[in-house]
């Protein structure tokens, strides 16, 4: 056998002691239903170890600055080569951080300009907005500032006296308020919507007025702001105690406008004039990467070609993965997922390094099957310029690509962890395992025709990219929005859609916030009907049995372990010695429910939970939606941080399916799910539509076999997209001669 990786005795997370080996320069696909510990293998063991050891290879000083990995509980790991981990990890969420800038494009661009734009005005430099020298000066290069949303601080229902002022520290009574009530500017019991101009302008706008009449109350020295004026100056200000202090409170009365100043281009006033062909570096940024690469070879610039085909070799790879739609301009923070995986791809692509490990976790989210295509042919290159991959995987079609199989199960959670397979993938596709039946399966459209009744209209939708489109969605049925990543979904649903139905649910791909003390049960709201039906049966305070609270062990302060920071080396984590990890005190752990205290019984899963506390109605209701969508297998105690992706995205799936006559919107709701899980989840939404209208945006072909109703967005992305495709019964869009996704879903049909 070719030299390989060998990987013995694993036993990270719910891994039960198992031996693999993966060849070397070869594509490896790691299969198995979610949580069957494929993350635990891939990242925390393999990956985690790669980068471990690389690490060590730095001064202490470097290390610093780098990622601490622990060491995976693994008895041996041979062969091992220097990983490139290409995760779903978004690149950033900085302002100051575009698709220009983490590419390096942008640069390339600056240099462009500061050499052949004319008329100059500065060197490389000059042309970024992350410099002084180029930024702008109002907005310090962000492009937008943040100005107060005027509806959101005034509830002009209220007269002053009533509270009329909403934003935070201006409560009756308070020594703000009582700036404006003593003033002697206004009616103080008068509505503000009852307010004529100029008293509205004196309320809001005005700036350092000298008061005539004020109360003896009014401070004597004080000068008079306008609400804009004094929260501007008390909170909006770089340095602003009071704006740290509130910044949460203060950004939803917050609201960003494009910079007055520069217009949105982000640099100097001067900077911008200087063009080529009669475009500044701003109109290139903002263009589409497809309208970029049309500009570019349309420049004859003399002593400019090697510069201009290195900025083209670039942007050709943005083509190659289906991000043609994107500009240089667009903040990294806002990418998905998934296009965020696929520019850490581009960045590789130019790499001559070989022999490395490049791990990917499922690089098929969020994407088309014609992007996927597009994607097995990138990854095919990078295994044959003599590197090995691996990969985390659940869709078909990328499988396909693998020469070798690693698939974990059987199940999940404590009922995985087990090798189920490991060999070729021919040897696969004759294997009997979970995922290998997937490809055995014979697919099929739906075949129950619904009538229908009762529609929802969204007319003329010309947001983004959209070239006013008209759809009908039909209700109480299962409708399907598709297209390639780009071609206008999230435009058509997010906002032209949001608008016009607000009552709509959304359950989208944000991930849930998350700390070290969030769990499942706190998530899904049953773990205070948990603390109280342990303060009622024992006769105390329900805080006894909550860990941030009287119940919390005092050493660990509820967290169930210590961390020690010893700077350069890795933190040391390690069980509490005085509550063994249970997170409680000595006392909350003496009081028991049919045998268990209140930390076993976070310990039990979802599953077991159901049957614990079967006598109790309210729970057990919220635990069995859990259960319909797959995770029954999670513990009541886990904490949110330790969840995957889409093990997030199903719990928050299951609090929003507990009513009838809604409109959902479900994106991506496969994301991160095992074929036999979107089988589970095909049942819901079939149940779902009977008494609501489910709206899936998706690639999945499984779930577009489902639909009643179809909506085809494209053909292609960005300024090519936004273009209605089809809308109608499933079986015309196998018809269709424009649909991309007709012809997918036709060959996924003859299987």
């Amino acid at each position: 056998m070719k030299d390989k990786i060998i990987v013995k005795g694993a036993k990270e997370k719910n891994l039960k002691n198992i031996d693999v080996y993966i060849p070397k320069k070869e594509i490896t696909v790691v299969v198995g239903p979610s949580g069957s510990g494929k993350s635990a293998l891939v990242f925390y063991t393999i990956a985690a170890e790669s980068q471990r050891q690389m690490n060590e290879s730095y001064s202490s000083f470097i290390r610093t600055r780098l990622g601490k990995f622990s060491q995976p509980k693994c008895d041996e790991i041979k062969g091992l080569s220097p990983s490139i981990v290409i995760n779903q990890k978004k690149i950033g969420d900085n302002s100051r951080s575009t698709v220009g800038t983490v590419t390096d494009i942008y640069s390339k661009l600056r240099l462009l300009f500061s050499r052949f734009g004319k008329p100059f005005v500065g060197y490389s430099d000059s042309f970024s907005f992350n410099n002084p020298k180029g930024m702008c000066e109002v907005c310090e290069g962000i492009g937008k500032i943040r100005d107060i949303d005027v509806e959101q601080i005034i509830d002009k229902n209220k007269s002053l006296n009533e509270g009329a002022i909403l934003f935070p520290t201006f409560q009756v009574g308070g020594f703000r308020w009582s700036r404006y009530v003593e003033s002697g500017l206004f009616d103080n019991d008068k509505k503000i919507s009852h307010y004529n101009e100029r008293e509205l302008y004196l309320l809001l706008y005005a700036d350092e007025i000298k008061l005539e009449n004020p109360s003896d109350k009014y401070p004597k020295s004080a000068i008079y702001d306008g609400l804009i004026p004094r929260i501007k100056k008390a909170f909006f200000k770089k340095d602003s105690r009071e704006g740290r202090i509130h910044k949460h409170e203060i950004d939803k009365y917050a609201k960003e406008i494009i910079c007055p100043k520069c217009k949105g281009g982000r640099l100097k006033e001067g900077i911008l004039k200087c063009k080529i062909n009669n475009k500044n570096i701003y109109d290139y940024s903002r263009m589409s990467i497809e309208s970029l690469i049309i500009e570019l070879e349309s420049l004859s610039i003399k002593n400019a070609k090697e510069l201009i085909d290195s900025i083209l070799k670039d942007l050709y790879n943005f083509r190659l993965v289906g991000l043609d739609y994107l500009n240089l301009n667009r903040n990294t923070g806002s990418l998905s997922g998934g296009e965020s995986q696929r520019i850490k791809i581009i960045k590789q692509l130019g790499n001559s390094l070989v022999d490395l490990l490049y791990i990917l976790d499922e690089p098929s989210i969020g994407l088309h099957p014609e992007d996927i295509l597009r994607i097995n042919r990138l990854l095919i290159d990078l295994k044959n310029k003599g590197n090995t991959i691996l990969i985390v995987e659940h869709d078909i079609d990328v499988i396909k690509i693998a020469d070798n199989i690693i698939e974990l199960g059987p199940e999940s959670g404590k009922r995985g962890g087990e090798l189920i397979f490991l060999g070729k993938y021919k040897d696969f596709l004759t294997a009997e395992t979970l995922t290998s039946k997937e490809f055995k399966k014979k697919n099929r459209i739906k075949k129950e025709i619904k009538i229908f009744k009762e529609w929802l209209e969204v007319n003329d939708a010309n947001k983004n990219n959209l070239k006013n489109i008209d759809l009908k969605i039909p209700k109480n049925t299962i409708t399907v929005v598709t297209g390639v990543a780009g071609s206008g979904k999230s435009s058509l649903m997010d906002i032209e859609f949001k608008i016009r139905y607000p009552e709509a649910i959304f359950i989208d791909q944000k991930k849930i916030y998350t700390n070290v003390r969030s769990t499942v049960s706190s998530y899904i709201g049953v773990f205070e009907y948990i603390r109280n039906i342990f303060a009622e049966t024992n006769n105390v305070s329900p805080s006894y049995f909550s860990f941030n609270s009287k119940g919390a062990c005092p050493e660990c302060r509820g967290k169930g372990y210590i961390k020690l920071d010893l700077a350069f080396m890795d933190d040391i984590v390690s069980e509490c010695e005085a509550c063994n990890g249970k997170r409680y005190n000595v006392k909350a752990l003496k009081y028991k429910i049919n045998g268990l205290n209140i930390s076993q019984v976070l310990d039990l899963s979802i599953e077991d939970a159901l049957n614990y506390f079967q006598d109790f109605n309210n729970i057990n209701i919220i635990l069995q939606r859990l259960i319909d969508v797959g995770i029954g297998y999670l513990t009541l105690g886990q904490s949110l941080d330790t969840l995957s992706g889409g093990e997030l995205q199903r719990l928050k799936l299951s609090v929003n399916l507990n009513s009838d006559k809604n409109i959902y919107v479900f994106d991506e709701p496969t994301t991160g799910l095992h074929a036999k899980d979107v089988s589970r989840l095909i049942k819901i939404f079939k149940k779902l539509s009977q008494n609501n209208t489910i709206i899936i945006i998706e690639h999945n072909l499984e779930i577009m076999s489902i639909a009643d109703w179809i909506i085809d967005l494209g053909p292609y992305a960005g300024e090519k997209g936004g273009y209605l495709l089809y809308q109608g019964r499933i079986e015309g869009i196998l018809k269709s001669q424009k649909s991309i996704t007709g012809r997918h879903l036709k060959k996924y049909l003859e299987k």
